[in-house]
């Protein structure tokens, strides 16, 4: 619980004290990065559930994870080439991906039902971060119609995800 906590606070942080410390909110570039970045970290973090967890649903779970947020950085890779925008990485992208990178070397010295349980658990921490990111900051920000749209469509995913997630969590004993 307390990890769990720990993980949702530190994200919702990052993504705050970056759009602060700018002293004015992400531009469409910014926020175009920050969201692929946490797709990427989303589908790194499914790649190392389907080799590592033992519990069918966490496998089946991360299987979706991986193929819906490829699916979402298809689309925005998409949208920023028709726009002619180049996603600028940001000190938001950089700390998100930094603290994705220590969350999986700490995941991968766990093992059997430990794993599945940390993995889960992370799963939920981090949707409601990066739901609430969206929904306060991202979707707020972004200026062009077509970003905001896409951030919207990925925000409706996401909550199916953090439900998708509890569901599993609540199944494991």
């Amino acid at each position: 619980m307390f990890v769990r906590l720990g993980i949702a606070v530190a994200a919702l942080s990052l993504l705050n004290c970056a759009a602060l410390a700018q002293g004015a909110k992400p531009t469409d570039p910014q926020i175009a990065h920050i969201a692929y970045t946490a797709g990427v970290i989303d589908i790194n973090a499914a790649k190392q559930a389907e080799e590592k967890a033992s519990n069918k649903e966490i496998k089946a779970f991360a299987k979706d994870m991986a193929r819906d947020h490829e699916a979402v950085n298809k689309q925005a890779l998409d949208l920023v080439k028709k726009l002619k925008v180049t996603p600028e990485d940001n000190d938001t992208s950089k700390a998100l991906s930094k603290q994705a990178a220590d969350k999986l070397a700490e995941l991968g010295k766990l093992k059997g039902a430990a794993y599945d349980k940390a993995y889960i658990d992370n799963e939920i921490a981090y949707h409601k971060a990066v739901n609430t990111a969206l929904e306060t900051q991202l979707i707020p920000s972004a200026s062009n119609p077509e970003l905001k749209s896409l951030l919207q469509t990925g925000l409706k995913i996401f909550q199916g995800h953090q439900q998708h997630a509890e569901h599993v969590a609540a199944g494991l004993k």
